[in-house]
């Protein structure tokens, strides 16, 4: 059966189905709002049970897999335009860029090196293997779309698929560690403030009150000229075409080199924030309206990707895979209890935080703190703002970095670099926050 415009619109269709079935599910089934699963995971599980490698009774196209990598590349282009390009001070959140980065370099070289030296030795795998831990916990979905689909597009077929388990099984064991702990820390009157039950919102997921549902962007533009929306998206996806563009004459001239499209995405989106500002049009695009398109379009890359894995590639790597599962949650584990050396106060809220951003992404951490610290009066959120400034170069640096890495046989070298940085910023942090407690 040939791909036309109507399979795409089948896909989407059948996806976004599945979607609303997630969201029912969270708000009418106690135990989905128990485990606070998100609608996308929901979907994209149900769409691998219901697809062709399963029982058969939805049929995606064969390119299912590939809308990941678009949609990834989305996102990236959206990230500059949503950013904020100033200096800023991070002074008063030290503490927790420390915390954040030693932990996120530390995940991504030691699994590197573990692939390297243990894996690959024992069970036969790849040498990108060991970087699908860090891949699929800490980088989430995104960076499980972006590196895995650099990989998959340069022959190693199994990436996306390991990368969106890894993202699937770090999700799931955020969300039933972090309500274990919560609970602990409640228990043992370990937080700032004790909630006898987590809201209704977070829960099912629903703001039912209309007056307190927040505004998802502002219009830019007048609806006689162009809706803000097409206008926002047009940017956006002008900006995924010339980074296409761009790989593709790259590709052409130097045929030895594949840079990422989601990577060149980034980059041209940064070209465009730099022009919009040239031009004095700093703020021609709404944050929050680039912010929502972008969520949305990790919200669909969520669905497709785990509804793309194929169960075939995920059972060759079984063994090594529940080996290096176990290894990433106890690598996680021994993070939530380093916490308590960090931060002098408030360390639970801290580490439940780091533990759901460890495991899954940030907004898994963001939402185990709610269980804990409804009001975020912890300032736990106010921190890591801050500190992102200083470490949103790691992140999107190991991102782009790990796939060129692989392609240009450096993979040994970065895993020891980033080994080197997570233990260098862990000595001296830990160092300071003994001295700072035998001073007091």
């Amino acid at each position: 059966m040939s791909y036309t415009p109507y399979t795409l619109v089948l896909d989407v269709g059948y996806i976004s189905i599945l979607m609303l079935v997630g969201v029912a599910l969270r708000r009418l089934i106690p135990v989905f709002r128990s485990l606070l699963i998100p609608a996308p995971i929901t979907a994209g599980l149900l769409g691998l049970l219901l697809g062709d490698h399963a029982l058969g009774v939805l049929h995606f196209s064969e390119l299912l897999g590939t809308y990941s990598s678009i949609l990834i590349a989305i996102v990236f282009a959206a990230m500059p335009y949503a950013m904020a390009f100033n200096a800023r001070n991070i002074k008063g959140a030290r503490t927790m860029w420390a915390y954040s980065t030693s932990m996120f370099m530390g995940q991504w070289g030691l699994f590197i090196l573990l692939g390297l030296f243990f894996f690959a030795p024992v069970w036969g795998t790849q040498e990108w293997f060991g970087m699908m831990l860090p891949v699929g916990f800490v980088g989430g979905f995104g960076t499980a779309a972006a590196v895995g689909g650099a990989l998959h597009g340069v022959g190693a077929e199994a990436a996306l698929s390991l990368g969106f388990t890894s993202a699937t099984v770090g999700t799931l064991a955020a969300i039933v560690g972090g309500i274990i702990f919560a609970q602990w820390g409640i228990r043992h009157n370990k937080t700032a403030s004790l909630p006898k039950e987590l809201p209704w919102e977070l829960r099912s997921g629903q703001i039912d009150d209309e007056d307190a549902r927040p505004s998802i962007g502002k219009a830019t533009t007048n609806p006689s000229s162009i809706e803000a929306l097409s206008l926002h998206c047009g940017v956006i996806m002008v900006t995924v075409a010339v980074a296409y563009l761009l790989q593709q004459l790259i590709s052409k001239q130097f045929s030895m080199i594949s840079i990422p499209l989601f990577a060149l995405s980034f980059l041209v989106g940064i070209c465009g924030k730099l022009f919009l500002s040239a031009i004095g049009k700093p703020r021609y695009l709404d944050k929050e309206t680039v912010a929502s398109i972008s969520g949305g379009s990790t919200d669909y890359l969520i669905a497709f990707g785990i509804a793309s894995i194929v169960p075939s590639a995920v059972a060759s790597y079984f063994v090594p895979l529940v080996v290096m599962f176990v290894l990433g949650v106890v690598y996680c584990f021994v993070w939530f209890l380093l916490a308590e050396r960090f931060f002098a106060t408030g360390w639970l809220e801290r580490a439940l935080f780091g533990w759901g951003w460890a495991t899954a992404a940030v907004a898994t951490g963001i939402a185990l703190l709610k269980i804990v610290d409804p009001k975020l009066k912890s300032g736990t959120l106010n921190e890591y703002g801050v500190a992102y400034v200083g470490f949103a170069p790691f992140e999107i640096g190991m991102t782009i970095l790990a796939p060129i890495a692989v392609l240009g046989g450096f993979t040994l070298g970065l895993g020891w670099a980033a080994t080197a940085i997570a233990a260098v910023i862990l000595a001296v942090s830990l160092y300071h926050a003994a001295k700072a407690r035998a001073e007091q």
